[in-house]
């Protein structure tokens, strides 16, 4: 930490020192509101324009706060223009920036209703940055990533900057797979706790950006011990009738369909969005098992076949009751059915003479999962500028059933078959409900001081059952298996209330401050058959425990747009889902899992100090961050007979880590941009005397590279290349995994359509892997998913606005634009 301590402040004195000498770059900004009615105007397009040449130089949206902030402009003279449905047009000129006046601050712009909601002044198209930086977030904007057409949210996660995600699908954030997974704001129910199974149903095509909050303040859930990952989905706000569709066609019979339909008018505002997804995934791997005590080996090959059928459906409504009510519902719907296979082939060695050979476990899974959840929202704004009351109710409920059969023979090595087998019909049931109800109010006392302030009840409810019956071949029945047989109930409530100060003290420093309490329940109850008395018998778990969790940002604007940022927050990590229920996943009788319904949820602090930075042409972030974990949980691994290793989650002492990241994006030409991130960071593994495990630590690092290339006019490509090393466990280590993506895509029927191809792990080299060393035995184990897979799109845009019509005009003068969106305030 000391070596990673002193790199950066080395970077960030040579930054200062270079860049704080002649200001080359300036700042223009200000806030829109309604003329009669002093409403701010959000999304309105601003655009500057070189007062010399006539070309535009940047263009931005106001943020819905009517805050527009464009960074890194050259210093010279400028006309600003303002345009929006409704109003009529806003000019300003001339602005000048010089060297001893390089940032201006417009304060308040009132814009005049127009007799006419068609615009003749300036109407200007472009592309979004690709990260947009708010005060407490990077938001990535996918909706552009065409390496990821055809694909899914998981495809779409592993291409996110300090984002990456395992063969399984589980998502990890600066290493670590511990992160809240949000989607519009709010946990998604129709998975349960299988947020894995979500991402992969859900089509990267529904998806219009990526936010990433590392350190989030007290207004939000403290869960997760890296932050929080928000899925925002397409929400088409535009007026009149818009919409899109695409089609896609991948090897392997991997196919999409998907379409985003909106129609807004006056006070309505109407979307909504349907997905197909027929996907194949094939995979493998082996898992070689030797144990110290004799040199025993169980090894083990494995090969997968996942095949999943989804429906997905969202549709919503925003109403505005007039220029301060609003309010809107949502509903998304999901069916999915899957199939499921799995070969194993195992080799048994030193064992006595009755165990040396092989098996081949079959297994086949049919699975069939619903899910719907509904959201009511309500925001009032008042007659003081900025003072706002939000709430929100949600409910959601999923249902899944399994069916799952396993067949098991053994041989001897000259391969005649032994008189054993082990076959087992299992069936699982998985019901639940999830409730959200939250209120959030905002209080501005001046344009430098706000009050926040809310409350959050969250209430989960799970019930799942396994039945499973296992053959005995000496009677040809199948009989009940009572050892495997059980029920699990799960009560997961949680309640919040919430204050968040933030004063800006001076024009350049400001801070923030908030506290959020939290009563926490977690209520299990396992009920399973003994086979001694062959009753009934229940085991109840309780946790219920009081927390606050304080939070501290610090902002210190620097000159030519530099900025600092200094934060403390304390987190939690509460164990869910398959972590505690006690269940036994036999899908390898060998290497068996079961979760722990007595996990203590983990304690978490977390600091960082951050570092942001325009150029005329570059953008750059950074962050040193250091996260201690108490009770960390992990899953365990221990030797339960002569061949059979059980995997537990489990308590461990503490955990910490500390590193450096940085994520820069560089506009080296027209129509030519590079995003690059790099984190780097040590790990430490306290160890723990009850499991018997010594500590354990390192240095690690991921990377990620994404290159964007407009060839011409009407073709562009992209590269993502991303790396994640060698990296620390508490009983070992993962193995490092590499993979890169490529796509082409074409603008085709004068832009309103678009075919693309891109290619997913072109070198065929994401394999996930990891090395296990106990005091009884030592493991290797590797898998892979997917592999090579290329996917060609179609996509089509239409719509009737007149809006839209005069932007397809002006492609040309866009050609000449430097930079994208800059980063919108939150």
């Amino acid at each position: 930490m000391k070596v990673l301590t002193t790199i950066y402040f080395f970077f960030f004195l040579c930054t200062i020192s270079t860049f704080g000498q002649s200001p080359e770059t300036g700042t223009l900004s200000g806030k829109l509101i309604d003329a009669s009615t002093e409403r701010v105007i959000d999304y309105a397009t601003v655009a500057v324009i070189n007062k010399s040449t006539g070309k535009t130089t940047k263009t931005t949206q106001t943020n819905t706060n009517g805050i527009f902030n464009i960074p890194a402009l050259p210093l010279g003279t400028y006309i600003l223009k303002i345009s929006f449905v409704g109003y009529k047009p806003y000019s300003r000129d001339p602005l000048i920036l010089t060297s001893a006046q390089p940032s201006l601050d417009l304060g308040t712009i009132k814009l005049q209703a127009g007799k006419s909601s068609i615009l003749n002044e300036v109407v200007v198209q472009g592309q979004r940055s690709t990260i947009q930086l708010g005060v407490d977030r990077k938001i990535f904007s996918v909706d552009q990533s065409i390496v990821s057409e055809g694909g899914s949210a998981t495809d779409l996660l592993a291409n996110v900057p300090t984002v990456s995600v395992d063969i399984d699908g589980n998502v990890s954030l600066r290493g670590t797979g511990n992160v809240r997974i949000l989607i519009d704001g709010k946990p998604s129910a129709i998975g349960g706790g299988d947020i894995a199974s979500v991402l992969q149903s859900l089509p990267a095509s529904s998806i219009e950006n990526i936010e990433l909050i590392t350190n989030p303040s007290a207004k939000y859930d403290p869960e997760g011990q890296t932050g929080i990952i928000n899925i925002v989905l397409k929400k088409n706000k535009k007026l009149g009738s818009n919409g899109s569709v695409a089609i896609s066609a991948g090897n392997r019979d991997n196919y999409n369909a998907s379409t985003n339909l909106s129609y807004r008018s006056g006070k309505l505002n109407l979307y909504g969005n349907y997905s197909y997804r027929y996907s194949n995934r094939y995979g493998g791997g082996f898992n070689n098992t030797t144990f110290r005590d004799s040199n025993r080996i169980v090894n083990n090959v494995s090969d997968a076949r996942r095949h999943n059928i989804s429906n997905t459906a969202k549709i919503g409504f925003d109403y505005y009751i007039n220029e301060k009510t609003t309010i809107g519902a949502s509903g998304n719907l999901s069916f999915r059915d899957g199939k499921d296979s799995e070969n194993i082939d195992y080799l048994y060695q030193n064992y006595s003479n009755n165990l040396d050979g092989t098996s081949r476990r079959a297994s086949t899974e049919n699975e069939e999962d619903s899910g719907y959840d509904l959201s009511l929202d309500f925001s009032r704004k008042f007659k003081r500028q900025g003072e706002e009351l939000t709430s929100n109710f949600s409910f959601g409920s999923r249902e899944e059933n399994e069916d799952e059969t396993f067949n098991q023979d053994f041989y001897q090595f000259s391969g005649a078959k032994r008189d054993t087998m082990d076959r087992r019909i299992s069936k699982n049931k998985e019901a639940g409900d999830n409730y959200n109800i939250q209120i959030d109010y905002t209080l501005p006392f001046s344009q430098e001081q706000r009050l926040e302030a809310g409350y959050r009840t969250t209430i989960r409810n799970s019930d799942e059952s396994q039945v499973s019956d296992v053959y005995n071949y000496r009677t040809d029945r199948f009989t009940r298996d009572y050892n495997l047989s059980n029920d699990f109930t799960l009560e997961d409530i949680v309640h919040a209330a919430y204050a968040s100060y933030q004063n800006q003290i001076t024009k350049t420093f400001g801070f923030q401050i908030g506290l959020r309490a939290e009563q926490a329940y977690l209520n299990t109850e396992y009920r399973n058959t003994d086979t001694a008395t062959m009753q009934i018998r229940s085991t109840e778990g309780k946790l219920d425990y009081f927390r606050v969790y304080p939070s501290i940002f610090l902002t210190q604007k620097l000159k030519n747009d530099n900025q600092l940022q200094l934060s403390y927050t304390r987190r939690v990590n509460r164990p869910r889902g398959w972590q505690v229920n006690p269940f036994r996943d036999v899908s390898d009788p060998n290497n068996i899992r079961v979760g722990n319904p007595n996990l203590k949820p983990e304690d978490i602090h977390s600091f960082e100090f951050s570092y942001m930075k325009y150029w005329k042409s570059f953008t750059l972030t950074s962050s040193v961050y250091f996260r201690q974990v108490n009770d960390v949980v992990e899953g365990i691994q221990l030797q339960i007979d002569s061949i059979t290793t059980l995997t537990q989650f489990s308590n461990l002492s503490r955990n910490q880590a500390g590193g450096l990241e940085i994520i820069g994006r560089a506009d080296i030409a027209k129509g030519f941009n590079v995003t690059a991130n790099a984190n780097v960071f040590y790990n430490k593994f306290f160890g723990s005397e009850e499991f018997n495990i010594e500590s354990n630590s390192g240095y690690n690092w991921t990377g990620n590279l994404t290159t964007n290339i407009s060839l011409s006019p009407n073709l562009s490509t992209q590269i993502n290349m991303n790396y994640m090393s060698h990296q620390v466990t508490a009983q070992g280590s993962r193995r490092a995994m590499f993979g890169t993506d490529a796509a082409v895509k074409m603008d085709v029927l004068k832009k309103k359509g678009s075919i693309s191809f891109n290619m997913r792990d072109v070198f065929n080299s994401r394999k996930w892997g990891m090395i296990t060393e106990t005091a009884a035995f030592t493991r290797q184990f590797q898998r892979r998913m997917q592999g090579r897979m290329g996917t060609l799109t179609f996509s089509y845009r239409f719509g009737n606005t007149e809006q839209q019509q005069r932007n397809r005009k002006n492609d040309r003068n866009n050609q000449e634009q430097q930079g994208g969106v800059p980063g919108e305030e939150f």
